[in-house]
């Protein structure tokens, strides 16, 4: 059962309608989960070709993308807007695929529902608790960009770059960069996500054994998915298979997708 606090915060937020995309029309329904700050379109490249053979979901999920802000987020949380989704679109037996906070989130949907999701496929993250100054300078560095004086991406590239060097993190974040009108705003409820940041990291809520067909996937150049998470992983999902991707870190699709695509295509028993 849900902790109390969170069954009442799911109960009063019921109704929240999330941003989505749909791809393809037949066949089993796959819905996709980002990760922090992240939105649907990172997997558009991908659920399109999902949407070949599956009526594939992606969603920006509360307080990110276009979906609605809420000073609350937790993943029971997460977890009941998924289902709330699924009952709002009919979507019957989805098979949920999340990577990082999604994968958590997608865990937290098995866990609590397990009689309504098919098959669950988990990318890059563990059912742990993470450290709690994980993604810090990228929350520092989006609160001290200064909007107002933003007038073109460039310029929120630059204003970005002395805390993130790296130019594809930037990228990343800065597909939360909107113009309205004469300005320019971030997508995600940055406030919402940095208060509840501990509630991000920490680990999902062990209700038993999820018994269905689990897929883990990691990148082999990412610390997410130690070698010592796996006992704990396969005591929680007893029907899990692992797949380590070579070359690549924490972003697993987007690096290598091509490999990814071929990863979950064979675990759903499918050809390429």
């Amino acid at each position: 059962m849900f902790n109390a606090f969170s069954h009442v915060i799911s109960s009063i937020l019921k109704q929240m309608e999330l941003n989505y995309k749909k791809y393809g029309e037949t066949g089993p329904n796959l819905v996709i989960l980002h990760g922090l700050f992240g939105m649907l379109d990172n997997w558009h490249s991908l659920a399109v070709r999902f949407g070949n053979d599956f009526q594939t979901w992606t969603t920006d999920q509360r307080n990110h993308g276009k979906s609605p802000h809420s000073e609350y987020i937790d993943y029971n949380i997460l977890a009941a807007d998924l289902l709330d989704f699924c009952d709002q679109h009919q979507i019957k037996q989805p098979i949920v695929l999340g990577h990082s906070m999604g994968g958590k989130a997608a865990m937290q949907f098995a866990m609590n529902y397990p009689d309504v999701i098919s098959k669950l496929i988990v990318v890059d993250i563990a059912p742990k608790k993470y450290p709690e100054d994980g993604h810090d300078v990228y929350i520092d560095a989006l609160e001290e960009l200064d909007l107002t004086k933003i007038k073109s991406r460039k310029d929120a590239d630059e204003a970005l770059k002395p805390k993130i060097p790296q130019e594809y993190i930037r990228q990343f974040l800065l597909k939360n960069l909107s113009r309205e009108g004469d300005r320019y705003i971030l997508k995600m409820d940055l406030d919402s996500l940095s208060k509840n940041y501990s509630k991000l990291t920490a680990n999902i809520e062990a209700k038993g054994k999820f018994e269905k067909d689990t897929l883990f996937i990691n990148g082999e150049k990412s610390n997410y998915i130690l070698d010592s998470d796996k006992p704990g992983i396969l005591d929680l999902f007893p029907k899990v298979q692992f797949v380590t991707i070579p070359g690549v870190g924490h972003w697993v699709h987007a690096e290598a997708p091509d490999l990814f695509y071929e990863a979950v295509m064979k675990f759903l028993n499918l050809e390429i």
